[in-house]
């Protein structure tokens, strides 16, 4: 963890022995002494607040002030107003024993220090010692910032992962670290010591009253720092620094690194995507997005690409990963397993990525083979491949290449829902899916989200209300073919407690589970919540 260093305070500033010497004296503004000293500048002149930046501590001996308390006043309130730490007026020359009431009332009102030195000061060792020290908290400053630029690169190179990029700037800011996406979901985090739970609790609320107004921000009210990740113009992220309530200047140039770091492995990891994966990529969301004028120019293309398809027998495949297990490495890694396992089988294919969860194979079936068996020689040497993690979907098979897009949308759906699915089949079409693919096919028609929450509506705000879970003890009863004893095995529960359950489920639909039409509808309902649940969460 580094420790940033800090411009001296004007208390730091009297207490050097070159201050001390003049004998300072604090008579306005002794409330302010821990306001930072950015340099020392010597003026004998009242005009000179538009020469000065901020953060100067002004000396003078006082000689060129004017007798006027209204330009006295306005003296003081010009050098306020654009910030300098202080002024030191040396007595003697002009002013012997105190400083003009005038003087002193503008600075009290506008909260600026005013020291009055009571004995002749060198103000050449002042400026000299001031600024040596200013010069090596900024040589520190600067070294450190060097420090940073060098871990942050080396994790470049080296393509480190996120969460390697992470635990760097958690261990160098001392800070705990988050990165989300777009939507505020949590991507990665190093909590740097806190608790996980305390740092994530209602993270999505509390990132949203944070907007990104700037590429790089900083909210007091929540205490983070927060920079946009992204590069090439395509930002996919926020990183955000819970550093408190005043960064310090390293800590943004740490966060901003990290970020940049971030932006650039993300980036490398899509290059990981091979020139062909990238070229059936791009043929296959051209016909996907309907991107072609004439969709006979995506088999010229093809064609093009060394993947002769004649525009006969094709049919589109969707390789779907579960959320977990994606990313663009496992994105890559699926494409290219699912393109060799079709040179195996000797099938001519374009495999590319549709979107970050998604593979697509369009591929051409042989002249005299049915889908079924083509199906069925490929699936296991995908499997073979890629894993049992992706599901395997296929839509219906075309003659024709305008309608490939449909094939595509369909194997879409069927892999969304399969996803879901019970069991362990090598490939699913929609049949497959039976009363499930239909529900989905549907999920999005209000008339069956209206029956959903007339069927179960009362169950789900109950659970709701009361913290309960009455609507699983009705999916377990309704999955065992309402088999009580089956179900309250399943459920972990005594019979006599499920059965009370079940008693509290009737009383709060107002139906009889005894009846075979009651628990029929209810199950459909469940299927179809389960529908429009995985769209929300795919």
């Amino acid at each position: 963890m580094y420790t940033r260093p800090v411009l001296p305070s004007l208390a730091d500033v009297l207490a050097l022995p070159a201050l001390r010497h003049a004998r300072p004296r604090v008579v306005a503004g002794s409330d302010r002494l821990d306001v930072a000293v950015r340099w020392v500048h010597i003026a004998e002149v009242t005009d000179l607040a538009h020469l000065l930046r901020g953060g100067e501590l002004v000396l003078t001996t006082g000689i060129a002030m004017p007798d006027d308390d209204e330009a006295l006043r306005r003296y003081v309130t010009d050098l306020a107003a654009v910030g300098v730490s202080g002024i030191a007026v040396e007595l003697g020359r002009k002013y012997h024993s105190r400083l003009p009431e005038a003087l002193l009332e503008a600075a009290l009102d506008v909260g600026m220090p005013v020291i009055s030195l009571d004995r002749e000061a060198r103000f050449v060792e002042i400026t000299e010692a001031v600024h040596s020290r200013v010069l090596s908290e900024r040589l520190e400053e600067l070294r450190e910032s060097e420090r940073l630029h060098e871990v942050f690169t080396g994790l470049s190179v080296e393509g480190a992962r996120p969460d390697r990029v992470l635990r760097e700037a958690a261990r160098l800011s001392g800070c705990p670290v988050v990165l989300e996406n777009l939507t505020h979901q949590v991507l990665g985090c190093d909590p740097n010591g806190e608790d996980p739970g305390l740092l994530l609790a209602s993270w999505e609320d509390r990132s949203r009253a944070v907007p990104s107004t700037e590429r790089t921000l900083h909210d007091p009210a929540s205490g983070w720092l927060v920079t946009v990740v992204g590069a090439r113009g395509l930002d996919w992220g926020r990183l955000v620094l819970v550093c408190g309530a005043s960064p310090t200047q390293l800590q943004t140039v740490l966060v901003e690194r990290a970020a940049t770091t971030l932006a650039l492995g993300r980036l490398l990891e899509r290059r990981q995507e091979s020139l062909e994966r990238q070229t059936h990529r791009t043929i296959i969301t051209g016909i996907v997005d309907r991107a072609y004028s004439d969709p006979e120019e995506a088999l010229v293309r093809a064609g093009a690409a060394g993947v002769p398809l004649t525009g006969r027998n094709l049919v589109g495949l969707v390789l779907r990963l579960p959320e977990a297990g994606a990313g663009p490495s496992a994105q890559a890694r699926l494409a290219e397993g699912a393109a060799r396992a079709c040179r195996e089988a000797r099938l001519p294919a374009l495999v590319g990525s549709l979107d970050d969860v998604r593979v697509g194979v369009l591929l051409e079936v042989p002249p005299r083979e049915e889908l079924g068996g083509c199906l069925d020689r490929l699936a296991p040497l995908l499997r073979e491949r890629v894993g049992d993690g992706p599901v395997i979907a296929a839509g219906s098979r075309t003659e024709d290449i305008r309608q490939v897009r449909r094939s595509f949308l369909e194997a879409r759906q069927v892999g969304d829902v399969a996803l879901h699915q019970p069991g362990d089949r090598l490939y699913y079409q929609l049949p497959d899916l039976r009363l499930r693919g239909l529900l989905h096919l549907f999920r999005d028609d209000e008339r069956l989200q209206t029956y959903v929450e007339r069927e179960l509506g009362p169950l789900l705000a109950y659970d709701a209300r009361h913290g309960a879970a009455l609507t699983p003890i009705l999916r377990h009863y309704l999955d065992s073919g309402r088999n009580k004893a089956l179900a309250a095995s399943t459920a972990h529960l005594s019979r006599p407690a499920f059965y009370e359950r079940l008693r509290r489920i009737s009383h709060v639909l107002d139906a009889d589970l005894e009846s075979v039409e009651t628990c029929l509808s209810l199950h459909v309902a469940l299927l179809a919540l389960d529908s429009a649940r995985d769209r929300l969460s795919g």
